[in-house]
């Protein structure tokens, strides 16, 4: 049996952090046992389940450069007592931190999954510049560089980050079967403060600043004047959501925008929605569109790296110019004003083809690669 140490900054709620647990809790048990090191005080720490979790108290996401050596030093202490035959790093500090720290302690295969990347195209010059060189580096340490969407890879090549024959596509996996969510959509609505008659637009998300929550907000007050029925629900916390409790409330849009904080049920919230929303910034492929297109839901995004892989212009919802708050208003309103478009186009998203995002089939691929990089480096797997 193999050991393999998942390494990730913490576990807060996001498609990383859910793709992880879920990994480490459904290796296959008689070839592999999987170790979760996080930095602390992660919101799914309880989640973990079954499989053992390791606190590395020194990690975290801010850049602190003094800590951050910390960090590696501890991480290194760490994967040298665990000694794991795998190093599957995921996020950016811990996969830069974590990586040098496989490397340096003989780890034997060291992988990394971009879920997105920590350097973007709103950063300042230096910055940028900064991170892309850190991931230049540590993908010579990388055996095998995982992405999350087609975007991601290309943005990856064209900026230079590791050799492309290390390059594999495997998706963020979601449990489709439970998509749509067999729901009382009245009853839901109700419990949400809206009628039947309404029409409910959804997102989901962290509140901070790569989801560009705001835009939400600035939707909701442009296109609730003359729609009576219009209703806006953001699903999600996060270190802006009272701002934009506040924003809203400044608007006067408290009784027809809520902002539920993070829930357990998710999945029934898309099931009683008419249009799914997202306006991030930078991405790698979000697991709420893939639920939602699941679900039956016509979507409006800005698009924003993986988004494109999915989301397909007047086939399924309408991906618009990142940040282009006036193009993202204008398709939204389409959708709003139309019925038998809305209507077109959510039997369009419910006929995606999204099978490459079973969650099963992730960990499968993972597990292949797994044995694969075992193999060629001499280990029996």
């Amino acid at each position: 049996m193999k050991k393999v140490a998942h390494i990730i900054t913490r576990l807060d709620f996001g498609g990383a952090q859910a793709n992880t647990l879920y990994t480490a809790a459904h290796l296959d048990k008689t070839r592999f046992e999987a170790v979760i090191i996080a930095g602390p005080g992660g919101l799914l720490d309880p989640k973990s389940g079954k499989t053992r979790l390791v606190t590395a108290a020194k990690l975290g996401r801010e850049i602190k450069p003094l800590r951050d050596l910390a960090a590696f030093m501890e991480l290194r202490r760490l994967i040298k007592s665990e000694a794991p035959e795998i190093a599957h790093t995921h996020s950016s500090k811990a996969g830069i931190l974590g990586r040098l720290a496989a490397a340096s302690s003989g780890v034997p295969a060291v992988i990394h999954t971009f879920h997105g990347f920590g350097f973007h195209g709103r950063q300042g010059f230096l910055k940028r510049r900064l991170f892309i060189l850190l991931e230049k580096i540590c993908a010579r340490f990388s055996d095998a560089l995982v992405f999350v969407s087609r975007s991601n890879m290309e943005t990856a090549r064209l900026a230079g980050i590791g050799a492309p024959e290390k390059y594999h596509l495997i998706r963020s996996g979601v449990r489709l079967s439970n998509y749509p969510s067999k729901i009382d959509r009245a009853a839901k609505r109700a419990e949400l403060g809206f009628s039947a008659q309404d029409l409910v637009v959804i997102s989901i998300g962290n509140a901070k600043p790569q989801k560009n929550p705001g835009h939400f907000v600035e939707a909701a007050a442009a296109l609730s004047g003359g729609r009576p029925r219009a209703r806006f629900v953001f699903v999600g916390g996060g270190e802006e959501l009272e701002d934009l409790r506040a924003a809203a409330r400044s608007r006067g849009l408290e009784k027809i925008c809520v902002f539920t904080g993070w829930r357990e049920d998710s999945g029934e919230l898309l099931a009683a929605a008419d249009i799914f929303v997202l306006t991030s910034l930078w991405e790698g492929l979000p697991r709420s569109l893939v639920e939602a297109l699941k679900t039956g839901l016509p979507a409006v995004c800005y698009a924003t790296d993986g988004v494109t892989d999915i989301l397909k212009d007047g086939e399924n919802g309408y991906p618009v110019p990142q940040g282009d708050i006036g193009a993202f208003c204008a398709a939204l309103a389409r959708l709003l004003d139309d019925e038998q478009l809305r209507l077109r186009l959510a039997a369009g998203a419910a006929a995606t083809d999204l099978a490459e995002f079973d969650i099963d089939a992730m960990v499968r691929r993972q597990e292949e690669l797994y044995s694969r990089l075992l193999r060629d480096k001499g280990y029996k797997a």
